[in-house]
């Protein structure tokens, strides 16, 4: 049976990812990037696609499992009828080669542990041809090559299209198994000692996490959504991953299955934000950069998202070979919502170079240069439909977020030549702008009738985005319009306290079928609620929401409120992003409007 999304944990090097179920199985992970094809794809399809379960032999889930202190290496307990035995997973940051480390500690009695490796290669399409030598399982099938070992040498043997190894371990045994991934063409990369390398990882996270400033409530829950947003962080670019995960379902058995395995330039304020108030400057100049050579061109081709290296092309196909998770199809690799025109990203982009001026972080000479070219373009296209945050298929629309974030956008390009006027720019002409949108904004944007910001013009429907108006300075939290939107949102989109993106009445978004309540908008309302003078109500939202973690920490991007079940793809970057911002959020004292 398929593990729940919530039952896996995460680990990883800071360049790909795997996901570890209950079972000590590892049924997802793509080699060398998050973006790579995977070579364990178990998730969305079955066995036979590929995974690496090292258990006791004829167990089930384990007894408990959590993280070592604060870091991303897992250490899972199996209490059996013969004694206790722990698995301890991490990925090292890598040298060269990416690699998984299992090792296996014997706690008390004697236990008969099992493991068995099924390697399948791009996305659990290809058997690799095995060989062993020296020691060595060396899978090969066209560019991949995947080597593993144990220490002490256990022997393994193979069976229906697997290797495995059965060993006993007793109290005080160690026994260690790494899995080495390199291009086939290329020489074996260096081998590392695993115990060194447990010693090492578990330090380097350790110093990591005490360069957090936060202090306030929560520390461990926002400890644990930072070290999450940093092993979703593509170290070589700063590039920063929405999910590791592809076409895990908004809704079981539905089609809203999307590769999240990209960079959105809707999460670049949040994210900078939440890296800055937490301290980790060094991170927040990295996504900074990262962001700057991605949008580097003309300004009218900017994209919503980007490869993990500012990558343009992301051609979405699917895989028919593998049944869907819960047999949610299609799988999808690649995503064609990068195409879309949304002009949010305009304001999100402006928005975060204007935070990290702000904050301090070093100066980029040419950043200015890229951002008044984005409002030339943008003076004239901000009055143009768009598909809006949420990437909508069907057609375009004038979205009351996407206006509003022109709006950020005019305003802090005319902020940052009041504050340094020596800045090339006419900030008059964006003043104008900024006066323009704001009145067409509240104007046609806004339903007197209802009081409540709607999606789009025109349109009945709500949409959760809105909530972000008094966050983003469009009005002040405690205008009746704003605490008008905030409780027709929490009337209208909400499903049992949880808040959905919005109401798809009509196929409004160009799918069928439905969705789950997404978590970052619930955050989202909580943070209005705390602006809006709604403190207990926004503690209370906020318990509610820490309560939806895994028992490791981690979200999804969605929850189910009628299974209690998380859905979409996991972890998710924007819910742990929306937790860290809404408990440093909480912990302040009320700004005055």
């Amino acid at each position: 049976m398929a593990q729940h999304i919530d039952d896996y944990a995460l680990i990883g090097d800071h360049q790909t990812a795997a996901l570890i179920s209950r079972h000590g199985s590892i049924d997802w992970l793509c080699l060398p990037r998050f973006d790579s094809p995977a070579c364990f794809a178990a998730l969305l399809g079955g066995p036979d696609n590929g995974h690496w379960r090292l258990a006791p032999k004829g167990a089930g889930a384990c007894t408990r499992r959590g993280y070592l202190d604060d870091s991303l290496v897992l250490e899972s307990v199996w209490e059996t009828e013969t004694g206790t035995v722990k698995v301890i997973d991490f990925m090292p940051q890598r040298d060269r080669a990416p690699d998984v480390v299992r090792i296996v500690e014997g706690v008390s009695g004697s236990v008969e542990m099992l493991g068995v490796l099924r390697l399948r290669f791009d996305y659990g399409r290809i058997v690799p041809w095995m060989r062993r030598t020296d020691g060595h399982r060396i899978a090969v099938a066209g560019p991949d090559s995947v080597w593993l070992r144990s220490e002490p040498e256990v022997h393994t043997y193979g069976k229906d299209f697997s290797t495995r190894s059965e060993f006993t371990v007793s109290a005080g045994d160690r026994v260690a198994f790494v899995l080495t991934w390199h291009p086939s063409h290329e020489p074996r990369p260096r081998l590392i000692d695993p115990y060194d390398a447990l010693r090492s990882s578990l330090a380097d996270w350790r110093d990591w996490a005490a360069r957090c400033r936060y202090q306030g409530p929560h520390r461990d829950a926002v400890i644990r959504s930072l070290i999450t947003l940093k092993a979703l962080t593509y170290a070589p670019s700063g590039g920063i991953v929405a999910a590791p995960t592809t076409s895990l379902p908004e809704r079981l058995g539905g089609v809203r299955n999307w590769d999240y395995r990209y960079c959105w330039l809707r999460d670049s304020t949040l994210t900078l934000n939440a890296l800055l108030r937490a301290g980790y400057h060094e991170e927040a100049a990295a996504w900074r950069d990262w962001l700057l050579r991605a949008i580097a061109g003309d300004p009218a081709e900017l994209q919503i998202m980007y490869g993990l290296g500012g990558e343009r092309r992301l051609h979405e196909h699917e895989l028919p070979w593998l049944e869907g998770y819960e047999h949610s199809t299609p799988v999808r690799v690649g995503n064609g919502a990068v195409d879309q025109r949304q002009l949010d990203v305009y304001g999100e982009v402006l928005d975060t170079l204007h935070l990290a001026r702000a904050a301090g972080l070093p100066a980029e000479p040419h950043a200015w240069k890229i951002q008044t070219a984005l409002m030339d373009f943008l003076e004239s296209a901000w009055r143009d439909p768009d598909e809006g945050l949420w990437e909508v298929r069907g057609p375009r629309r004038h979205f009351v977020h996407s206006k509003v974030m022109a709006w950020v956008a005019a305003d802090r390009a005319v902020r940052a030549m009041e504050a340094a006027p020596e800045l090339s720019g006419d900030a008059n002409r964006w003043r104008a702008m900024r006066d323009a949108v704001h009145r067409e904004v509240c104007e046609k944007g806004y339903d007197p009738e209802r009081s409540t910001f709607t999606q789009s013009y025109g349109s009945p429907e709500l949409d959760a985005a809105t909530l972000l108006i008094p966050r983003v300075g469009f009005l002040p939290a405690t205008d009746p319009r704003v605490i008008g939107t905030i409780d027709a949102v929490r009337r209208e989109l909400s499903e049992d306290g949880l808040i959905r993106r919005y109401t798809a009445a009509d196929g409004m978004d160009g799918l069928p079928g439905s969705e789950g309540a997404f978590l970052a908008c619930s955050f989202w309302l909580a943070d209005a609620l705390h602006l809006a003078g709604r403190h207990k109500d926004a503690r209370a939202l906020f318990d509610r929401l820490l309560a939806l973690r895994n028992d490791v920490g981690l979200l999804a991007e969605e929850y189910d409120p009628a299974t209690g079940r998380q859905l979409g793809n996991f972890p998710q970057a924007f819910s742990h992003i929306g937790l860290v911002g809404t408990a440093l959020t909480l912990a302040e004292r009320p700004r005055a409007d």
